[in-house]
This record gives structure tokens, sequence and C-alpha cells, in this order.
């Protein structure tokens, strides 16, 4: 449902926005690049299915290079899911590096950056929720909130 209005999003407290991808060096070689493909929409829905574990959402994007932007509710917890024995992830991980490694077939990459109250800013016009708009809560970016700065400020007041 597209949302009209002009909306900013706020999500309590400290977060974590974990970015992370892969990239289709050799399209032909469809054994290397589909397996890793595979694995991430396996991992969101056990995630999704654990709030527990601490991950809030994700937005993901297919093409050459696959992104996916996902929210956490903290550091301790992603990294916690990495490294768990019981988890989608450390399989997966293993698979890869044992089936590609470094052959240079697919690429695969991450960001992870820590957000603090009142160190974002966010705007939405005709746009579903989406993003920070899904994992948080949608208001309208209005008053104080007009612009980028006037966004900022508001947060750095409700600190």
């Amino acid at each position: 449902m597209i949302r009209r209005e002009r909306l900013t999003a706020h999500l309590d407290g400290e977060f974590v926005v974990f970015l992370i991808g892969m990239r289709i060096n050799n399209p032909l070689k469809v054994h290397k690049w589909l397996p890793v493909a595979r694995a991430m929409p396996r991992m969101i829905k056990e995630l999704s299915r654990q709030p527990e574990l601490g991950f809030i959402h994700a937005e993901m994007w297919f093409s050459r290079t696959i992104i996916l932007v996902q929210y956490w509710r903290s550091m301790e917890q992603l990294l916690a899911y990495a490294t768990s024995k019981h988890s989608e992830h450390l399989p997966a991980w293993q698979a890869f590096n044992k089936s590609v490694g470094t052959d240079g077939s697919v690429g695969i990459w991450h960001e992870t950056y820590t957000v603090s109250a009142g160190t974002y800013e966010n705007v939405y016009v005709n746009m579903p929720p989406f993003g920070l708009g899904k994992a948080g809560t949608l208001q309208p970016a209005s008053g104080g909130k007009q612009s980028a700065a006037g966004r900022l400020n508001a947060s750095k007041s409700a600190l």
C-alpha cells in the first residue's frame, strides 16, 4: 500500500544495520552462485520465525549483485547468530568456502553499522512501508521534521 504522505521512520534505542550481498562474477557457473543465492532466503525465514534472535527486518534486491539490508536489535545478537552451530548461517558459510572459496566465480561482502538514537534520518514519500520504515514506526515528516537537518535535530532532542 503506497503511503502518499511524507513520512519518517523511528526505531527505539540502538540498532544495527547489516548490509550483505553477493556478486555473480561468472554467470555461466550457475553451480557456484545458485547455492549462495539460495542460502540467504533460508536464513531470513529462520530468523523471521525466531524474533528472540534479534533480527528485525530485511529488504532484498536481485540483479548481478544481490543486496540485502537487514536491521538487528544488537551487534551481539547478530554475531551470536553468525557463529551459532544451530543456525542456517554456519553451514552456508562452510559450503561457500568449500565450493567457491577464492576462485573468483562469486563475490560476497558485508558491512555492519551500529546506529545510535539521534544519529540517523530518513524520509519516505509515495512509498509503501520500506526499510527502516518497515522495521520501525512511521510518522509524519512535518513540523520540525521536514528537512534532513530537522529530522536529525528532532531525534537528538528526543534523547
